[in-house]
């Protein structure tokens, strides 16, 4: 018998997935994990000390879809400075009544990053004031920029405050951020020099950050914030100092379990900070409408995001059916 895989690169990925359908897959596969269609293993991590890398395997199934994955995604923090781009990875996609392999998607780590940007989206369609106008963004890589594409899908924000560790990154991250299609017309970018001028006054704050030392501060927030975290995606990371979960009037984790691993509940958790009953829903169960999303204008949420692997299975099934159906990508003999 013969047996072939669909090879897909980057370019030809980017042409296929773009952030509202990647933002609708998402939210369905968050409802599908929180109702007991989806399956998901541990998340697998692996640190290349010498190399300021992290490498990081997901995997997952939508019962009753024709295919599962397995995704491969790395950060070499050193790499800007050798002229790489920080992130790379790969999708692995399979057929799941099989197991065999249906394609390889190359796309050098660009669906976990419109995955995540949609994510984030997800979270704030459903937490964030629908007046919120005024975003702070922690941290100024891709991640950023992704965020706010698919954040701009939900609420038609109108300023935009970014701080960075190095300014020239954050300057360039907001010179690109201007000339962007998917931002908001009109809408004002600007950098800032300390975290705290972005956090405060905003009505969404999104931290996109590998910290391993907490940045942002609760008496920061004002009433009806809500906060994305992002960044911290491994038990050693944290964006937010624990007293932020402490004062938050509602936490949303995307997985529970996962969240007590890692992120900002873990830590929140492991310090005393706030018990685990402390943790509302996970995400899935909001977009469920199993649980209510935003309760009142001045309640604070956060929404801990440290990925889940129906996010890639989501994004890699929207892919794989466009290719096909426009005869995108190459087949190879396996």
């Amino acid at each position: 018998m013969v047996r072939n895989a669909l090879v897909l690169r980057e370019g030809e990925i980017r042409g296929l997935l773009d952030p509202a359908s990647c933002l609708k897959a998402v939210e369905d596969a968050f409802t599908a994990y929180a109702t007991g269609g989806a399956s998901l293993p541990a998340v697998i991590n692996l640190d290349v000390e010498e190399s300021r890398g992290e490498i990081h395997i997901k995997a997952g199934h939508l019962r009753g879809t024709p295919h599962y994955a397995v995704k491969i995604a790395s950060g070499f923090y050193d790499n800007p400075e050798r002229g790489l781009p920080q992130n790379d990875g790969m999708v692995l996609v399979f057929d799941a009544k099989t197991g065999a392999l249906a394609a390889l998607l190359l796309d050098n780590g660009f669906i976990t990053e419109q995955r995540t940007g949609a994510a984030g989206a997800v979270a704030a369609k459903h937490l964030a004031r629908r007046d919120a106008r005024v975003v702070g963004v922690v941290g100024c890589g891709s991640q950023a920029r992704f965020q706010l594409e698919s954040l701009a899908l939900v609420r038609p924000f109108g300023e935009v405050r970014i701080y960075g560790r190095r300014p020239d990154r954050a300057r360039a991250c907001v010179d690109e951020l201007l000339g962007h299609p998917g931002i908001p017309e009109g809408c004002r970018v600007t950098a800032v020099p300390e975290v705290r001028q972005a956090v405060e006054g905003a009505d969404i704050v999104v931290t996109v950050t590998p910290s391993r030392e907490p940045l942002v501060r609760a008496e920061w927030l004002a009433p009806g914030t809500h906060v994305t975290a992002v960044g911290s995606d491994g038990p050693d990371k944290q964006e937010l100092h624990t007293d932020v979960l402490k004062r938050a009037d509602r936490i949303v984790a995307d997985s529970r379990a996962q969240c007590l691993r890692l992120g900002e509940i873990h830590h929140a958790v492991a310090s005393g900070a706030i018990s685990e009953s402390r943790i509302d829903c996970e995400l899935g169960e909001i977009t469920a409408g199993k649980r209510p999303g935003r309760r009142s204008d001045s309640e604070i949420t956060v929404c801990d995001l440290t990925g889940v692997g129906v996010q890639d299975v989501a994004a890699a099934a929207v892919v794989l059916t466009r290719a096909r159906a426009a005869g995108a990508g190459q087949t190879i003999g396996l």
